[in-house]
């Protein structure tokens, strides 16, 4: 039986990557103090929808690398997605 999956490594390491670099950049944000309407606009429309995506893209890379063989490239995509959501949760607590 063929199963058919919606994600190649390619595609599921650029989305991955986006979500890492886009905590990154808010980070970066945070740190120099850098504020206008129109960034802090979209931070507070983005940040929530990025968390989700956070946690679906974790377990969907998970179950990616699970089933098909494994690249490098995808694992460190997944290995630093995982750090990031650490990271991520962990601020919150």
């Amino acid at each position: 039986m063929k199963t058919n999956t919606r994600f190649s490594d390619k595609k599921l390491s650029i989305i991955n990557f986006s979500i890492v670099a886009y905590f990154i950049l808010m980070w970066l944000l945070y740190v120099y103090q850098i504020h206008f309407f129109i960034i802090g606009f979209l931070v507070e429309l983005l940040t929530i929808p990025f968390l989700i995506a956070e946690v679906v893209f974790l377990v969907v890379g998970s179950i990616h690398l699970i089933k098909k063989p494994i690249r490098i490239v995808t694992l460190v995509s997944m290995l630093s997605l995982g750090v990031c959501a650490f990271i991520t949760f962990r601020s919150l607590i």
